[in-house]
């Protein structure tokens, strides 16, 4: 019986060590960061990145449904990060925005893992292995940005 793509051994190194990045990522955030739920940070991101929003907006471009955005924006707005706003296009809803102490704790948790990432290439990497480093980076890239009308197995791929 052939095995299926699923437990094809580079998917499963692969997805085991994004796990451990992300995991070392995390450790490196400021102590209030830590505090957050990725969830959260990821809408303190996507607000920074894309200015204010709605929350149905927030719920369609995070993939959760809109009670999970609003149970994560009450969090966020206790905790003094967000705050919103009427939406002048429309006064039924209300915009989400990123306040000071948001930015400033994004911030702080980008330049955590920035220089922790930073030091670990310098360390473990270095100057020769760097080019390679480059082309993985390129490869992971081009594997974030796959969706869901990629081709099926067997299909050609590219190099």
């Amino acid at each position: 019986m052939p095995t299926s793509r699923a437990a094809d051994p580079m998917a499963v190194r692969l997805a085991v060590v994004i796990k451990r990045l992300r995991d070392r990522l995390r450790e490196t955030r400021p102590d209030r960061a830590k505090q957050l739920p990725i969830s959260q940070l990821a809408i303190l991101k996507r607000l920074r990145d894309g200015g204010p929003a709605t929350a149905s907006a927030l719920a369609a471009a995070e993939h959760v449904s809109q009670q999970a955005i609003a149970q994560h924006v009450v969090a966020l707005a206790r905790a003094g990060l967000v705050h919103t706003t009427r939406d002048p296009r429309d006064a039924r809803k209300r915009l989400v925005h990123v306040t000071r102490a948001g930015h400033r704790l994004f911030e702080s948790a980008a330049d955590s893992r920035h220089a922790w990432l930073a030091r670990a290439i310098d360390a473990e990497i270095g100057v020769r292995s760097r080019p390679a480093l480059e082309k993985a980076v390129s490869l992971l890239e081009r594997i974030a940005a796959a969706n869901d009308t990629m081709p099926t197995a067997g299909a050609s791929r590219r190099g």
